[in-house]
């Protein structure tokens, strides 16, 4: 299903337009979610985000350096080492290093970028969505997913 170019900017504490409520089910859909900067520690919010991703029928794929594995997945050095699709880039890593990563996100042919909660950058935000990529920026896929699970089927 193509989005009219629903590349969108940042959701208005967690008050998300038309546009980007359409953009957001859209990527609920994919399955496949590279999180940037996954931590193996518990008490991080990428770890509780993609646990409850996990638990909910997603394909998790762990980046995160100098770590072997996360819940027994395979843990990537980096976005360009995966061997698989990857549908959807989940960001946990501070806003000046998200530029790179949607350059990264581009090459590897990812449908989509997500920016978790804090992390703004207009930059990844313009590469990101000139190359056709689906941005949510400033908000949690975990949050989302909660708030619109039930219109993932229609």
């Amino acid at each position: 299903m193509e989005i009219m170019n629903i590349a969108t900017c940042r959701v208005d504490f967690g008050n998300p337009t038309k546009g980007q409520e359409k953009a957001i089910i859209e990527i609920l859909k994919m399955k496949n979610i590279a999180v940037v900067g996954l931590s193996p520690k518990p008490n991080r919010p990428s770890y509780d985000v993609a646990k409850f991703l996990l638990q909910n029928g997603y394909n998790i794929i762990p980046v995160r350096p100098a770590v072997k594995e996360i819940f027994g997945l395979k843990c990537y050095a980096d976005l360009e080492k995966i061997d698989q699709p990857v549908d959807v880039v989940d960001v946990f890593r501070r806003s000046e290093y998200a530029e790179e990563i949607a350059k990264k996100a581009v090459k590897i042919g990812a449908k989509a970028l997500w920016l978790q909660e804090g992390v703004v950058s207009e930059e990844a935000y313009k590469i990101a969505s000139e190359a056709g990529l689906i941005v949510i920026m400033d908000y949690c896929l975990k949050k989302a997913l909660i708030r619109y699970k039930d219109r993932l089927n229609g």
